[in-house]
Order: structure tokens, then C-alpha cells, then sequence
């Protein structure tokens, strides 16, 4: 009997891709992504200016909380009923979890950051579209593919709820996916920010890989019941800005 390949113990047989959405997620929020992601700090620069956010281990409090109980975990619970209502072909639905994302937007910058974000991603993403078989998806894609909330556009977490349930993407690994898309660009931000040495950003990223799966977790099975923010001081570095005299960053 051959050896197993290294990482594997002997009766573990090897194989392909395990997961063939795979290839696809990492497109889809790989930072390289063209959605525009690097331009807006999420209040994040704010936070810096006024000396909140100092080094490294502030830049992981400061995520991994809103990750836990912030705009971030706001946005997986937001993609999860987007997924859901979309992969029901339920117009209703869909169109009050896109006005529920506008209106949970705190700040002025955060709603442009996730209109902005959503309509990038909408654009981008076409060619993914209509890829699935899921429930309902061939009749409600055309029609879905069509809906805006009322403001004239869908958040980002929206968008890509749809998109994941039109291209058949598995639910569970799609929250993976946004969430680590959500940290990563807050993190190079605050490279820039701080500024931070990519050893300690990457050192950051490392620590917040717990943070990410459980909030993906977690949205996996939450309802819109479970939407809510503590994370108050972000929320007021958001506002705040709006007027800060030098600005790198559009949020």
C-alpha cells in the first residue's frame, strides 16, 4: 500500500475539491474583488484620528467586536434573510429585508458605504448569477434580479444574499466568506491608518479567525430577530467622520 499524501492519515483517502463553491467564494469577496471596498474604513479612521485605535491589538478588539455584536453581525443575520428569501422566490420578503438594511445603516457614510458596496457587487457579480438549482431560484431570478429597495439600491450583506442563493452557494460558507470579507478590508485599512506592520495585520487577521467563524455560525441559524448592535462607539466614530478635516477613507 502506498503512503498516505502528508496531512493524511492512512485509511483517509484523498480527493478533489471537497467543496466546489469553493473557487467561487474566494472570488467573490477576495479583496481584489472589484467593489470598491478599499476606499471606506467603516468609522474605523475616525476611531484612529481621535486616538481610540492605536495598534494592533485595538484593531482586533475593534473588529472582532463588531463582528460579535456589530454592523458585522448585523450584516451576516441581513445575508442570511436575503439568502433564504431569495431561494424561496419570496418578492416581499426580500424587498423589506433590503429596507431593513438601508434603515439599520446609522450613519449617513455607512448607508452611501453600503449602497455603494451592494451596487458594485450586484454589477460584478453578474456572471455568477442564475448558476444554481436551489428552490424556487428559476422562477424568482429574473424577477429578483430586478428589485431595489425603495432608496434606489440594495446594501451590500442584501446583494450578496441574493446572489448566493441564485448561484446555488451553500448558506453556511457564504457567511464564512462575507465575514472574513468583512475584516479583511478593515484591517489593510488600518495598515494604512495606524499604521499597522503587515506582520502585526496578518497577525490580527490570524487572531480574528475564531471571531469569524463563530458570527457566521451563529447567523447561520438567526432570524431577524436576533439583529442588534452594542457596539456604540463605532457607531458614533461613523458620524463623527463625516467632519473629521482629513479623511483618507469615504466612510
Amino acid at each position: 500500500m502506498s503512503a498516505a499524501p502528508p496531512g493524511l492519515a492512512p485509511d483517509q483517502p484523498s480527493s478533489g475539491i471537497a467543496r466546489p463553491s469553493l473557487p467561487q467564494l474566494l472570488t467573490l469577496f477576495s479583496p481584489a474583488f472589484p467593489i470598491g471596498g478599499f476606499a471606506w474604513s467603516h468609522g474605523l479612521e475616525s476611531a484612529v484620528a481621535e486616538g481610540i485605535v492605536t495598534d494592533g491589538d485595538g484593531v482586533a478588539a475593534w473588529v472582532g467586536l463588531l463582528l460579535d455584536r456589530g454592523s458585522g453581525w448585523n450584516d451576516l443575520v441581513l445575508m442570511a434573510e436575503a439568502f433564504h428569501a431569495a431561494a424561496a422566490g419570496d418578492r416581499e420578503r426580500f424587498v423589506s429585508v433590503a429596507e431593513l438594511g438601508v434603515a439599520l445603516a446609522g450613519s449617513a457614510e455607512r448607508r452611501a458605504e453600503t449602497l455603494a458596496l451592494g451596487a458594485a457587487f450586484t454589477e460584478a457579480s453578474a456572471h455568477w448569477a442564475g448558476e444554481g438549482s436551489g428552490p424556487g431560484i428559476e422562477a424568482s431570478a429574473s424577477g429578483l434580479a430586478a428589485v431595489t429597495a425603495p432608496c434606489g439600491g440594495l446594501p451590500y450583506p442584501v446583494a450578496a444574499g441574493r446572489l448566493a442563493a441564485m448561484a446555488g452557494l451553500p448558506l453556511d460558507d457564504t457567511l464564512v466568506a462575507y465575514a472574513h470579507g468583512f475584516a479583511a478590508p478593515l484591517v489593510s485599512a488600518a495598515v494604512r491608518l495606524v499604521p499597522l506592520p503587515q506582520s502585526i495585520a496578518v497577525r490580527v487577521l490570524h487572531g480574528l479567525e475564531p471571531a469569524i467563524g463563530d458570527a457566521a455560525n451563529r447567523a447561520a441559524s438567526a432570524t431577524l430577530d436576533d439583529l442588534g448592535s452594542s457596539a456604540l462607539g463605532s457607531d458614533i466614530a461613523a458620524m463623527r467622520h463625516e467632519t473629521l478635516h482629513t479623511r483618507l477613507f469615504r466612510s
